[in-house]
């Protein structure tokens, strides 16, 4: 069973995540803040973890950062109440995953659990599948029907960004953030230049096509 921490110091917040959460199959453990999370992972496997930004003794940022120097590579949902660009390139910066604004909508929160739990084995075994085509994520090269393809790094990393979050939309600038370095001039038009060409490497592939959905960003969609 997958087990997932919650560490909130809000009590009412962490007993209905855990109600969910419960409610949909996962094992569930609970600290009040950074440090008790640290305690109770000693003694715990835990699979992914949903962290609050704001809480005494150490926060959410303090506590991501300490667990990715410690070269812990589970996945990381913050949660908070901050919302500004700056609040979000923070916790980027200090290695979540993930990021929700408080209210929590428990049916959005439940789909992105499971799409950073896939994300997290398809990261393990270094390989994403869809339908008959394999990204390999250390060759940078994608294979269908025995024709391989090496990518740069860049057009790898987005077209295997967008596979992995199936019909999940992302704007460019969330797809710049984590993909350039956060200090990069480089233009959010870039973005559209390498989704252009990955259009035309794989014009002709069945098993997925990368859709712009007007106004909002990127989405791949696996073809039926």
């Amino acid at each position: 069973m997958v087990c997932i921490m919650v560490v909130e110091d809000n009590n009412n917040t962490r007993k209905l995540m855990e109600a969910v959460l419960l409610q949909n199959g996962y094992e569930v453990i609970l600290a009040e803040d950074g440090i008790d999370a640290l305690e109770k992972m000693e003694n715990h496997h835990v699979d992914l973890i949903i962290v609050d930004l704001m809480m005494p003794r150490m926060d959410g940022y303090e506590f991501t950062e300490t667990l990715r120097k410690c070269n812990y590579n589970l996945p990381i949902l913050m949660v908070t109440a901050k919302e500004t660009p700056a609040d979000k390139k923070k916790g980027f910066l200090v290695g979540t995953d993930d990021y929700m604004v408080k209210p929590v909508d428990e049916e959005e929160m439940l789909l992105r659990i499971a799409a950073l739990l896939r994300r997290s084995k398809i990261a393990n075994e270094h390989q994403l599948v869809v339908g008959n085509t394999i990204l390999d994520y250390d060759s940078l090269t994608v294979t269908q029907n025995g024709n391989t393809q090496e990518l740069p790094n860049k057009e790898f990393m987005l077209l295997f960004k967008l596979l992995s979050y199936q019909n999940k939309i992302f704007t460019r600038r969330s797809l710049m953030d984590e993909l350039w370095d956060m200090d990069s001039d480089t233009d959010e038009r870039s973005i559209d230049v390498h989704i252009n060409r990955l259009r035309d490497r794989f014009k002709g592939n069945t098993d997925f096509e990368i859709i712009t959905v007007r106004g909002l960003g990127y989405k791949a969609v696996i073809k039926s």
